[in-house]
This record gives C-alpha cells, structure tokens and sequence, in this order.
C-alpha cells in the first residue's frame, strides 16, 4: 500500500499492489516505472533492512535516503534483478556468480580420479589395509616380490644406498630391471640414470599370510616414502601409493581440496597467469609499428622512449653505447638491422654491461649499464608507475594472449589432472548448459563415486536446470560475466534466485527481463516467474511484452507520456480491466490482442 510516491517524476501516486501475484508496469520510457518498482519499492526495502541492522553494522553501510513518498505499508523483504549491476570482475563467470562451480570444486575433490600431470596415468592413494586386500585378490599360489622403489630414474652410482640396504639386512636389489645380490660387488655408471628397487620380501599369496604381507609392506613404504611395487613374477609390476603420486614420474600431488579447483586462490589457480588464464604482454609490433623507419626517425614509439630521438635524452646516451659497442647505426631503418641487432635491442644484452656517456643537470659522467631490452625495460617501467594513466598508456601496446603455461585453463596443471567420467573441471565448465545437462544426465560413475556425490550431482542439476529455464542454454560456466549482456546478466541473477527455494514472502523486482530473448524463450521464462508466485512470493516486472504483460495477475500502467507529462496511474487490474479501460495505449493493444486470440 504506497501513499505520495513523488520520487523523481511520480506525480504523488497512492496504489496498492496485490502481494503473493505477478504484476507488471508497464508505458512508455520515462513514464515513471523504475521510480516506482526500483527508487521507491525497493529503495524502501533496502532502507528497512539497513534500519534493522545493529549501529555496528550500520557504521559500515552508510545511510540510506528515505525515498521520496509518504508512506508504504505490507512492504516484504525486497530482491532487486536489474540490468546494471553486471560484475566486471575479469575473475568472475557464469558458474561462480550462480555458485555451481562450487558445487563442482566439491564433486571433483570428493569423487574426482586423480592423474599424474606428466604421464596422464592414474594415481590412488591407498591404506596399508587396501593394499593388503589388492594383493590378497591375486589368484592363489601366485609368486609375489615387493619391492621398494628406493631410486626413480636418478644419475649417479649410489654406492652408499646400496651399502645401506646391505647393513640393514636387505639380500636382493633390482636395478634397471635387472636382479643382483647385496654381497655381489655392483658398479653402476654415474651418467646414466638409474631405477632401484630394494627386494624387501618375496611370499605366496595362500590365506594366513596377511600379517607378514602387512608389516612387509609397511617396511616398503617407510623405505621408498609411500610407495609399493608388487612383482607377480609373470613380467607385471602393480605400483601402489600412499599418498597421490606417480610411481613411474616420481610426481608428488597435492592432498585434493575444494580450493584445489579454485581459480580465485593459490592452491588451485596457474602460477603464471594467477588464475586469470590470459597475460597482458607487451607486444614488440605495436612498440615499433613501422620497422622501415629507423631509431632517429621515430620506430620506437612506446611510452618513455620516444625521447631516443633527442640527443641529450638518457634511452638516446644508452642507444648510442649500444650503437658503439655491436658497430651499427641508428640512421639504419630497423628491418636492415641483422637479427642479432635486433634481438639486442628488443632483449637485451644478456648481462653484458655497454659504456654509457650521459650529461645531465647534475653533470656528466661514464656508467656501465647491461641494457634489458626494450621489452624487459617497459615491462619494469609499467611495473613501478603509480599512475593509473601511465599504466593505461602503458597497456596500448601490449596484447592479450593465452597464459602459455595452462592455456588459458587458469588452474594448475595437477588439478587438470583430476577428472570425474572422464572430464576434467575446466572441459565441464566449459560445455554449454546444452551440452552440460546432457553430460550429467549420461555421465557414468562408479557405485562409490554415486554413493559420495549423489547430493551434490542433485544441486549440480538443479541449478543448471534454471539456467535452461530462462533462456540460457547456448552459454558455458566458464563464460566471464563482464561479456555478458545486461539481458543476460539478469537472467543469470534471476536463476541463482531460483535455485535458492525462497519460502516465498520475498518481492522480487525484474527490469525487462525478456530482453534479447526467443519467444520461445520468453513462454519458458514466464513459467519461471509464475513459479516465484507459486512458492508464495510477489514479483514485480517493468516489461513491454505482451506475451508477459496478458499473463500478469495485476497490470499497473503509468504514463501518460513519459518524463514530466508522465507519472501517474493511468489503468490498473487484471489484463482484462486493463484493455477495457481508455487512454491507456497498453489498454488498446491488450485489447487487440484479447480478441485476435478471441477469435
């Protein structure tokens, strides 16, 4: 029940807007329907929510202006879906901003296969106990030697391990496949790299051998840091670990995590692009556009070096130490320089230090300078600014590129290496929701795995079930929300709100929401909004579609015009009442279309 709403152009409308029913405003722009649904309906409510905080909380938020209006009543807690607030954080997409990827970090850390980042095989990480068990599933009478992979692919002789393993009571060594005997004299070649396992037990797999195989193998793991090796004695070897690395690349991975996955913190985003999964590079062609130019005549046209055309200037005294010291010219033009020229100059002297002559206003002198190259010396350069213009001039001549190390991938290639029915997070992520929700609705799992993630799959397809439902099957979670649309960012907030189940008693306001959509994306999208009002909340749509403006509960139209001749009420009710009422323009094309789907 709002009271003198003169907010902006509202001409101190009094209205009173059913709650628990889907209303829509609808007239032409500037007719006042962001004044009311945004500046007064839910400026009030976030006021309300600001007021109920402690004064602690409060001296953090600010103060929040009283909208201009006398008073509204029955107001519920109030959820804006506007058009504006997309995120431009570069690290912000799709999955994380609707919290899926969260959800996905859980899957992939709980149930998730890990493999060797190098090799592509597959790591477990396995008890004593499981270890034990594997061995005992062996056919019976097998002939088994387990071995303790003391040196994996290392140069050296090894002479004092070997001599160590003798005084601790071990008889038998395999070395490079081959077996020899502790008391033998062993000679190894110091340059080629070697593999060394210790024999640490031999046994037949028979009932009753469990607690001798036990405490072997816990021998062999103490000895070769957590790992078995089980030779069947049939020309196989079955590795086991007790932690996640490989046995063959002697590659260590890290304890798997939720934040393994997460782009947003060390333990899981690339260390070379942090996460980002691009670099910004200078790139030489745009710093010297021109290479038919020479030095003197301007090529070098990046920022703090264009003064090398001026004598006097401190990059000229380095440009004339360098002309001296490698015999060419800065008359030349800059493609007739012979390509070690041109490397010197791009990328430096690799440490050797030139002669540089320079008069200043504090005098002259001789200093000896190992020039970086033009690369390394704008690279420093932008660095160091503190101006955020310099830097802005700085990035006009650099590139985005694809971070070299991860591929634009943004994780660290061990997480990569962890996959869920053969996928790894950064291939999921990057399906469209299309394509996503046929791949969990086929995916295959193992019994354990679909024991451990089944509530998590059931969130996971939820959520990307609303995504569908507004419309935006053709994007991917990996989509970076700053290129979305504003049609689409509020489609993507509006499914988010979805997928929390509010227990209704909440207003949600929407801004056009159909905006840049199908029609037959828009029937999909009004099935969504009629379920807000079914869980018993009240939205609030400012749309000029038909297609939704027929379907509402409650249509308030404003105008008559728009700016100063708008702002007040000029129909109201049920789409119906709304048609049958004069000098509405809504009312007449409602009207028309009543009775065209009349007839």
């Amino acid at each position: 029940d709002i009271k003198g709403a003169r907010e902006h152009n509202l001409k101190g409308i009094d209205v009173k807007i059913p709650r628990n029913k889907m209303v829509v405003l609808t007239g032409l722009s500037g007719s006042g329907k962001s004044s009311l649904a945004f500046d007064t309906i839910y400026a009030e409510g976030q006021r309300r929510y600001m007021e109920s905080l402690s004064s602690y909380a409060r001296q953090f938020l600010g103060q929040m202006e009283k909208p201009d209006v006398e008073s509204i009543e029955g107001l519920p807690p109030a959820i804006s879906i506007d058009q504006k607030s997309t995120n431009r954080n570069p690290r912000s997409t799709v999955g994380t901003v609707t919290e899926i990827y969260d959800y996905f970090r859980l899957l992939y850390a709980r149930v998730g296969i890990p493999h060797c980042p190098k090799c592509g095989r597959e790591i477990k990480k396995q008890t004593v106990d499981q270890m034990v068990d594997s061995i005992m599933s062996f056919p019976e009478r097998t002939k088994i030697q387990l071995l303790a992979p003391v040196v994996r692919g290392r140069k050296g002789t090894h002479a004092k391990l070997l001599e160590q393993a003798k005084r601790s009571g071990y008889v038998r060594v395999q070395i490079d496949g081959n077996l020899y005997e502790l008391s033998e004299e062993i000679s190894l070649d110091k340059n080629i790299k070697h593999n060394i396992e210790i024999v640490v037990d031999r046994l037949i797999v028979k009932p009753g051998i469990e607690k001798r195989l036990s405490d072997s193998i816990e021998t062999v793991l103490n000895l070769a840091e957590g790992l078995l090796m089980v030779d069947t004695m049939d020309g196989n070897i079955h590795n086991f670990s007790q932690s996640f690395s490989c046995p063959d690349c002697g590659i260590s991975v890290d304890e798997i995590e939720p934040r393994s996955f997460s782009f947003n913190n060390p333990f899981g985003a690339c260390p070379d692009c942090l996460g980002l999964g691009y670099k910004m590079e200078f790139d030489i062609d745009l710093m010297i556009p021109d290479r038919s130019l020479s030095i003197l005549d301007g090529a070098i046209v990046v920022t703090g070096w264009q003064s090398c055309t001026n004598e006097g200037s401190f990059s000229r005294a380095i440009l004339d130490a360098l002309a001296r010291e490698y015999d060419f010219s800065l008359a030349t033009p800059f493609e007739e320089y012979p390509e070690k020229i041109q490397d010197i100059l791009i990328n430096g002297t690799n440490g050797h230090s030139v002669k540089v002559y320079y008069k200043g206003q504090r005098g002259e002198g001789v200093y000896d300078v190992a020039f970086p190259g033009l690369i390394r010396n704008v690279e420093q350069r932008y660095r160091e600014t503190g101006s955020d213009a310099m830097k802005q001039e700085y990035e006009s001549f650099m590139r985005i590129t694809p971070c070299k190390t991860c591929k634009g991938q943004r994780l660290k290639k061990e997480s990569l290496a962890v996959t869920v029915a053969d996928k790894n997070i950064y291939e999921v992520t990057n399906l469209s929701i299309e394509k996503l929700k046929a791949f969990l609705a086929d995916m295959q799992l193992s019994e354990q795995q679909q024991l451990i993630g089944r509530q998590i799959l059931k969130e996971i397809r939820a959520r990307v079930s609303f995504l569908s439902d507004v419309g935006l099957d053709y994007l991917s979670l990996g989509r970076a929300t700053g290129t979305l649309s504003g049609g689409e960012a509020q489609r993507v907030k509006l499914s988010t709100e979805l997928s929390r189940r509010s227990t209704g008693k909440t207003v949600y306001i929407l801004d056009e929401p159909t905006t840049g959509l199908h029609t037959a994306d828009v029937h999909k999208l009004i099935e969504v909004l009629h379920r807000l009002v079914d869980n018993g909340n009240s939205v609030i749509v400012i749309e000029h579609n038909l297609d939704v403006i027929k379907t509402a509960d409650w249509i308030l139209d404003l105008g008559p015009e728009g700016g100063d001749e708008g702002g007040e009420i000029i129909a109201q009710g049920t789409p119906e009442q709304v048609a049958a009422t004069e000098g509405s323009y809504t009312g007449q094309y409602l009207k028309k279309l009543l009775n065209d789907t009349e007839e």
